[in-house]
């Protein structure tokens, strides 16, 4: 029987199931394949169509949306430039507006000046003369009661004391000028 064993052994192959297990398992497997083929592939074909739609067009919104981003952005750096420009050019005008001012506003301070030493020189003037004028009084008061102290004599005419006195006074002013 050892000999029955070995040979029982020798013809069959542990590799190779028999036949009616092999016939089972291949007509399991095309049912079970069968079944994958019409119910769970196309739900899998379904579900990877809907996937690769998906990433195609988030693929096409993200470039529509860069596209997008890309002319904002530049319509940004316009108005940007466009406000920058602006910003200078109201900083030139108010840069030659205050110069204008500062000029004018000189020019008035100027004018103010000039009135104010106009106005200095008029009442010096003015007051020159009244100071003169009441000293040509003065002076010529003392210089009659004076000259009727010397002379002995009153000079209480007023057209002779005043014509005495211009005639004293100017030649008192021409001698003063010809000093200088």
């Amino acid at each position: 029987m050892s000999q029955l064993l070995i040979l029982a052994a020798e013809t069959e192959n542990p590799l190779v199931p028999p036949i009616p297990e092999l016939v089972i398992g291949l007509i399991a497997f095309v049912i079970v394949f069968g079944f994958l083929a019409k119910k769970l592939l196309p739900n899998i074909n379904k579900v990877l169509d809907e996937r690769r739609e998906a990433i195609e067009g988030g693929i096409e919104k993200a470039e529509a949306a860069q596209t997008e981003a890309q002319s904002v952005l530049e319509q940004y750096k316009a108005q940007l430039a466009e406000a920058r420009h602006e910003a200078a050019r109201l900083r030139q005008e108010a840069q030659e507006q205050g110069a204008t001012l500062i000029a004018e506003m000189r020019a008035e301070g100027q004018r103010q000046r000039e009135e104010i030493v106009a106005a200095g020189h008029t009442q010096i003037d003015a007051d020159r003369k009244a100071a003169s004028q009441a000293l040509r009084q003065d002076v010529g008061k003392l210089a009659t009661d004076l000259a009727g102290k010397l002379v002995g004599e009153s000079l209480e005419d007023h057209a002779r004391q005043s014509r005495v006195i211009d005639r004293f006074l100017d030649e008192l002013e021409e001698k003063a000028e010809a000093a200088r």
